[in-house]
């Protein structure tokens, strides 16, 4: 059986690529505020959507540090090759 060959480094860590992209998210989320807070433009959608992108890589983080822990603890029913 021929198995695939591995991730570059970069793809092969997970939990650093959703912590950035909710921080990044993030980022954009508080400079919206400010400038609905300067009065440059209102609040809209697009602060909406960058909480949402904040939150879902939040998410995404924790259900990985969550896989992570039970493959590490030896669960069954853990995903395999989590570091």
């Amino acid at each position: 059986m021929i198995s695939p060959p591995p991730l570059p480094p970069r793809l092969s860590r997970p939990a650093l690529v959703a912590v950035v992209g909710a921080a990044l998210w993030l980022v954009a989320a508080a400079a919206l505020l400010v400038a609905a807070l300067l009065g440059v433009r209102p609040l809209d959608i697009w602060f909406t959507a960058c909480l949402a992108g904040a939150f879902l890589g939040a998410v995404g983080y924790g259900i990985f540090a969550w896989q992570r822990a039970a493959a590490r603890r030896g669960s069954r029913t853990a995903q395999q090759g989590l570091e």
